[in-house]
């Protein structure tokens, strides 16, 4: 269901009723690891997955760096040029 490096491969699903009563799947909540890595100044271009291939050597990776921050919305990470994000090592 999920691709091989995805954070949501392997983990237990539920199934639950969404509001129009239909039967969905979901992946239960998970615990984000404790990760480590450098700060990194986001540029005005920068964005999640541009910064995982730089990084990693694969855009898929962009929810490492997701994952090391505590935003909510990933995308909120690069909306603000300058601003200082952490980006776990390999």
């Amino acid at each position: 269901m999920f691709l091989k490096n995805s954070r949501y491969r392997g983990l237990p699903t539920v199934q639950a009723r969404d509001r129009s009563g239909r039967t969905v799947t979901a992946v239960k909540l998970r615990r984000l690891p404790a990760t480590t890595g450098d700060d990194t100044v986001v540029g005005a271009a920068d964005r999640l997955d541009i910064l995982a291939e730089a990084r990693h050597g694969d855009a898929t990776r962009y929810w490492h760096i997701a994952d090391a921050n505590t935003e909510l919305e990933a995308a909120e990470l690069t909306r603000r040029p300058g601003r200082a994000i952490k980006a776990p090592s390999r």
